[in-house]
């Protein structure tokens, strides 16, 4: 399989083998006028199995949603078909807009307009809670 090189862009590697749908999505990329990549279940000697998502353009990008959906994600920024610069993620310590709480008693359930504010509690495994009822974040819907 052959896939073009970006000239510039942003290249996602390091996604857990799986993720690359769930990332399209939080970051609303079926909306861009770009080509897109989509690279699933590449072999990784580091994580054995690795998605990529290769962006033909160069975008904003929600940090603290890839953060949360996978910390270990590489960022590559890329301009006249080389590397210019390299982020590394890790899990974010505030939350807004990225996740609802589920609780039908907190007060963002009620208010709509509410910013759905979660903060780290926890990251062993992490746990995530909501500012306002503080109820925890349930991970098995991510």
């Amino acid at each position: 399989m052959n896939i073009d090189s970006i000239r510039n862009g942003i290249a996602l590697d390091h996604i857990r083998a799986g993720r690359a749908m769930q990332i399209y999505a939080a970051l609303g990329l079926d909306s861009l006028d770009c080509t897109i990549a989509i690279i699933k279940n590449v072999r990784s000697g580091k994580m054995g199995r690795k998605d990529m998502i290769k962006i033909d353009e160069r975008i904003g990008l929600d940090l603290d949603a890839l953060g949360f959906i996978d910390p270990n994600i590489t960022i590559n920024i890329i301009q006249g078909g080389e590397v210019i610069e390299k982020r590394q993620l890790k899990l974010p310590g505030e939350l807004v807009n990225v996740i609802r709480c589920k609780n039908p008693r907190c007060i963002t359930s009620i208010e709509q307009e509410a910013e759905q504010i979660f903060r780290l509690t926890g990251e062993g495994p992490p746990v995530y809670r909501c500012a306002y009822c503080e109820t925890a974040y349930d991970p098995g819907g991510r």
